[in-house]
């Protein structure tokens, strides 16, 4: 399959919107380095969410849990592990912006807890 080319402008917004959420996770201890597990969450009609579900290991991502949006939309859950460095969740956002062109499906965004390195 060819990897299709996600608009840069697109990639570029939510890579800034991103670096909100990371200084957040930094003033609250983070080290970006540790790696964690990271939820992404994507939107779309049945069929193609349950395809996205059928390829998730495929793709590298650990199904949780679906969802229901009052507009009939589906929603699933996904988990990853990786670090929360800078240049690590632009290439995952970018490889979710991927999912969506190749997959049908909305990207609705991903998180993660803060690692402090501390035990919780």
């Amino acid at each position: 399959m060819t990897v299709p080319t996600v608009d840069p402008a697109k990639l570029a917004a939510e890579v800034e919107a991103d670096a909100e959420v990371l200084k957040a996770l930094a003033e609250n201890g983070d080290i970006a380095s540790v790696v964690r597990p990271i939820d992404l969450h994507f939107k779309g009609s049945q069929e193609a969410i349950e395809a996205l579900v059928e390829d998730s290991e495929e793709l590298g991502f650990e199904f949780l849990e679906f969802g229901e949006y009052e507009d009939g939309d589906i929603a699933a859950d996904f988990i990853v592990e990786g670090t929360a460095e800078p240049a690590a969740m632009a290439a995952l956002v970018e490889r979710a912006l991927q999912i969506e062109i190749t997959h049908g499906v909305e990207f609705d965004g991903w998180g993660c807890e803060a690692q402090t390195g501390n035990a919780n």
